[in-house]
């Protein structure tokens, strides 16, 4: 990838990657439906003065449907399910689970995107990552994953219909701008939350609790406002297995969030697993090719 994709895969990674944390602290005084519209309506306020900044165009009725359906799909429905997930299961194993993202999407890339399939080299990359993220699963499975598979359930939708998102978005909005993509699918989000919110949460509780701000403006400017406008521009950029691949640094992030604020011990597993991770982002995205002899010299060899 070019370095300046690399600048927007790693503040993907970063920014998504401590999510999970910052929903956890949100949880202990917001329900997931509110604190959820609360996320939209100020990722849709820094959307909007980007797209001032940016001057971005309108993309056109033609893709009012797509934008409609990404802002359900893309935000709405994961983002609920990986919050009510984590009122049952722990924001470390949240985002490993989150990471089985690029598994969904390389197998839908399959069939649905003719120009990113499926190669061995991407397959050993793929395993390599996958193989960080069973290692550092086994860090965390003990937490709680017995009494909490509707939980596990959740998360795993959750980067099921991301993956849809990715592919769907890659093939329906490619050439819109995407800053606009970005705001279009936050207004069309609030718009399914909001009223959910107050059907099912009413009374709606705001926040009082310096921590608790601070983590929905974490959540809804660094992730869902700027962080949403990067990956359209990624998405663009490499597609969306390469785009994806952002969700195997989440346990790495996690693991290290926990080290740094939680206070948890580091394991060799934990460190092999990150290595694991860091090696099949980079074998995926490495441009390697095997190189068959011509077929004359072939001839002559035999």
């Amino acid at each position: 990838m070019p370095i300046k994709s690399w600048l927007k895969f790693i503040y993907l990674g970063i920014a998504w990657g401590s999510t999970f944390l910052w929903l956890k602290i949100a949880l202990e005084e917001l329900s997931p439906l509110t604190l959820n519209a609360i996320r939209m309506a100020i990722a849709s306020l820094c959307l909007y003065i980007l797209v001032r900044l940016t001057r971005s165009p309108w993309p056109g009725r033609k893709y009012l449907p797509a934008i409609v359906f990404l802002g359900i799909i893309n935000i709405a429905l994961p983002f609920v399910l990986i919050t009510w997930s984590e009122m049952t299961i722990s924001s470390g194993l949240a985002s490993i689970l989150n990471s089985t993202i690029p598994l969904f999407t390389v197998i839908l890339a399959f069939f649905f995107v003719p120009d990113d399939r499926f190669s061995l080299v991407r397959g050993a990359g793929l395993a390599l990552g996958f193989g960080g993220v069973v290692l550092l699963m086994s860090a965390r499975v003990g937490e709680g994953m017995g009494v909490a598979q509707w939980g596990t359930l959740a998360m795993l939708l959750a980067s099921l219909s991301y993956a849809v998102a990715s592919i769907y978005a890659m093939r329906k909005v490619g050439p819109a701008a995407p800053v606009m993509i970005a705001f279009g699918q936050s207004i069309f989000a609030n718009l399914a939350l909001w009223p959910l919110a107050l059907l099912f949460e009413s009374p709606l509780r705001l926040p009082h609790l310096p921590i608790t701000w601070i983590s929905m403006v974490w959540l809804g400017v660094l992730a869902s406002g700027i962080g949403t406008a990067l990956y359209y521009f990624l998405l663009r950029e490499v597609g969306p297995t390469r785009t994806n691949l952002t969700a195997y640094v989440f346990p790495l992030v996690g693991v290290l969030l926990g080290w740094l604020f939680l206070d948890e011990q580091i394991s060799w597993w934990m460190i092999a697993g990150g290595l694991l991770i860091i090696s099949g982002v980079a074998l995926v995205n490495a441009r390697i090719t095997v190189k068959r002899p011509p077929l004359a010299k072939m001839d002559r060899l035999q």
